[in-house]
């Protein structure tokens, strides 16, 4: 039998922390942390088409149609070393259509856990503010939160129909919200 690694979803608002804490999970399990801007970037470079049409969307400041993520995502889990050492997908799915496609994606390696990193609004609203990025105009972070709310959001019940969901507090330091993401896994993935 193959060891493999957990096989964890993040979900949360923007300045949640996901990014952050995908890499500290990914480093501690020796696994990838895959973020959807990344995977865009990298199928990009390499020249692959979806990559390549993803990009101009992101350049443009749009959000990316479902079907190029879902080509961009499936493309990348075609490789089983993607997907064997385990792997923290942070920025999909983000809608339910989505979900549904990264059910058939990983039809016989399904995911282990989804875990909810929740912080209050105007919480994430002040670490989006503090980050400094051109990109973090007040407006652009209200339509984002906006978004969240109305397309992702309701992912929330849609793992824990499928009692895949853990949430988890995100407000803290960077070591207690880890030292919480680290209990959840082992809870459902049953080691640490």
């Amino acid at each position: 039998m193959t060891v493999r690694g957990p096989r964890i979803v993040l979900l949360g608002k923007q300045g949640s922390g996901k990014g952050t804490q995908g890499a500290r999970l990914a480093e501690r399990f020796h696994m990838r942390h895959l973020s959807t801007g990344e995977m865009f970037r990298d199928s990009a470079e390499v020249g692959v088409a979806a990559g390549l049409r993803a990009k101009e969307y992101m350049d443009r400041g749009e959000l990316v149609p479902d079907d190029l993520v879902v080509a961009v995502v499936e493309e990348r889990f075609a490789n089983p070393r993607e997907v064997r050492p385990g792997f923290v997908l942070d920025g999909f799915p983000r809608t339910r259509l989505q979900a549904l496609e990264l059910d058939r994606i990983l039809a016989d390696q399904p995911l282990d856990v989804v875990i909810d990193l929740e912080v209050p609004t105007d919480v994430v609203v002040e670490r989006m503010r503090a980050r400094g990025r051109e990109d973090d105009t007040d407006e652009s972070i209200r339509k984002r939160l906006a978004l969240y709310e109305t397309e992702t959001k309701p992912l929330v019940d849609f793992y824990r129909d499928r009692s895949l969901l853990v949430t988890v507090n995100g407000f803290g330091t960077e070591d207690e919200v880890e030292r919480s993401l680290l209990a959840a896994v082992a809870d459902h993935f049953g080691g640490s």
